[in-house]
C-alpha cells in the first residue's frame, strides 16, 4: 500500500466499534480505538503483570514493553527514545513539567499562552503564576482564528520565559506555524512549550523540525489508551532537578520525570497503535484521505452552516466547529445521535480564551473526521445538516 492510499475498508475492519452502523464524527474529543490496542492491553495484563528489576520472567516482560513503548514514542516525536516521558495524561504531565521547568523562575517572569490552546495547556500556567507572583498574557488570533504571530512578536520581551502554544486547534482545527513560533521564543531567549495532542492524530511530527523545547500529546486522541507522552529537549531536561522519589530510575534523561511504576498495560497499548499506524504507512499516510474528508465536507455544507474559522482545508486539520441557523446547537447534536452521527455541542470546548473570540451566543457543534472515517459518512452527514433546516 502507498504512503497516499488508504485502504479505509481494511482500516474499518480492525475495529468492533465501527461495525454498527453509527457514524463517529467526534473525534477531538478522542478516537475509537482498534481491537489490537485492547488486545495488547491484555495481554500485557495476562502474561506481564509485575515489576521492573524482578529476577523472573514478568520482570522481563514488563521490561520489554517500556523498552518498546520507548522506541514507538521516539519514532512517532521524530527524537531519541531517551527524551521521552510518559505520564498520566497530557494535562498531567503539563502540570509536572510546568512546575519542574519554574523552579529557579522569579517574580515578574511572563509565560505567553495562544487563544488557541486548550485549557490543558493554559492552567498549568495560570496556577503557577498565582502561586509564583508571575504574568500570563494572551497571544491573539486572526480574524480567521489562526494564531497571530505579528502579536506574539510584539508581546516578547526579555521577562518572556514560556511561549506555549498548540500545534493545532482542538476547537476550530487552525494548525500553527510553530516552527515560526519556536524561532520566534528563541531569539527572546523563552521556550517554546507545545500541545500536540490533536495534531498528532492526523499528521507527523518532528520535534527537531519543529525546533520546539517540550511538546506533549495524548495517546487517546490517535487510536491508543488514556495516555500521556512528552518530549523534552534533552539539555533541557539535564538541567532541570525532577520531582521525583529518590531510589526510583532515572536513566534515560525523561525517566527523571515519570513517577510510580510505569502502567505497562498501557505502554503495551501505545506500542499496539503506533504499530497500528505503521501497517499503513505511518500516520502521515493518513493526510491525503483526511483532507479529501474536510474539503467534501466543505464543499456539500449548506448555505444555513455557518463554519468559524478556516473556510478552506489549507492550515487545518478536519476539525470544524460550526451552528446551523435557526436550530440550536444542542438540538443539531441530538438529532444527529438519532440519525446515525455522534457529534457534540458545547460552548467553549476548553479554549477559553478562543471563546471570546467565536461570534455564538451559546453553543457550537464540533464535527472531526479522522482517518477511519468515509466519504459516504461525510455525504450523510451533509445531507442530515440539509435536511436540519429543509
Amino acid at each position: 500500500m502507498s504512503a497516499t492510499t488508504l485502504d479505509v475498508a481494511a482500516v474499518r475492519h480492525r475495529y468492533s466499534s465501527l461495525q454498527h452502523g453509527f457514524a463517529f464524527l467526534d473525534a477531538p474529543g478522542g478516537s475509537q480505538v482498534p481491537d489490537e490496542v485492547g488486545e495488547a492491553m491484555a495481554r500485557a495484563l495476562r502474561d506481564a503483570s509485575g515489576n521492573l528489576g524482578a529476577p523472573y520472567a514478568t520482570g522481563a516482560r514488563v521490561e520489554e514493553i517500556l523498552v518498546q513503548a520507548r522506541a514507538d514514542a521516539g519514532r512517532l516525536l521524530g527524537c531519541s527514545s531517551g527524551d521521552v516521558v510518559f505520564g498520566a495524561s497530557m494535562t498531567a504531565l503539563d502540570f509536572a513539567l510546568s512546575r519542574t521547568a519554574a523552579r529557579d523562575w522569579h517574580e515578574g517572569d511572563r509565560i505567553l499562552v495562544s487563544r488557541l490552546d486548550h485549557d490543558a495547556g493554559v492552567a498549568p500556567w495560570l496556577e503557577l503564576a498565582g502561586d509564583r507572583g508571575l504574568e500570563v498574557d494572551w497571544i491573539d488570533v486572526t480574524e480567521d482564528l489562526r494564531v497571530d504571530l505579528d502579536d506574539l512578536e510584539r508581546k516578547l520581551d526579555e521577562r518572556t520565559r514560556v511561549v506555549s502554544c498548540v500545534l493545532a486547534s482542538n476547537a476550530v482545527g487552525s494548525v500553527v506555524d510553530v516552527r515560526r513560533v519556536s524561532e520566534l521564543a528563541h531569539e527572546a531567549g523563552a521556550l517554546a512549550w507545545i500541545d500536540a495532542v490533536h495534531h498528532a492524530a492526523h499528521e507527523r511530527i518532528d520535534v527537531g523540525a519543529l525546533g520546539c523545547d517540550v511538546l506533549l500529546c495524548s495517546a487517546y486522541k490517535f487510536c491508543g489508551p488514556h495516555l500521556g507522552v512528552a518530549y523534552g529537549r534533552p539539555e533541557l531536561l539535564e538541567s532541570w532537578r525532577p520531582y521525583k522519589a529518590r531510589p526510583a530510575p532515572s536513566s534515560p534523561v525523561g525517566r527523571r520525570f515519570e513517577n510510580g511504576t510505569p502502567p505497562f498495560e498501557l505502554l503495551a497499548g501505545f506500542s499496539a497503535a503506533v504499530a497500528y499506524f505503521d501497517t499503513f504507512g505511518g500516520i502521515e499516510a493518513v493526510r491525503a484521505h483526511e483532507h479529501a474528508l474536510g474539503g467534501r465536507f466543505l464543499d456539500l455544507l449548506p448555505a444555513s452552516v455557518v463554519v468559524y474559522g478556516l473556510q478552506t482545508m489549507e492550515g487545518r486539520v478536519p476539525t470544524f466547529l460550526i451552528n446551523v441557523d435557526g436550530v440550536p446547537a444542542a438540538q443539531v447534536a441530538a438529532t444527529m445521535a438519532t440519525r446515525g452521527y455522534g457529534v457534540w455541542a458545547h460552548d467553549h470546548w476548553y479554549a477559553l480564551g478562543l471563546r471570546d473570540r467565536l461570534p455564538y451566543p451559546d453553543e457550537a457543534v464540533r464535527v472531526g473526521f479522522i482517518h477511519y472515517n468515509t466519504i459516504e459518512e461525510v455525504e450523510g452527514f451533509a445531507a442530515e445538516l440539509d435536511r436540519l433546516t429543509g
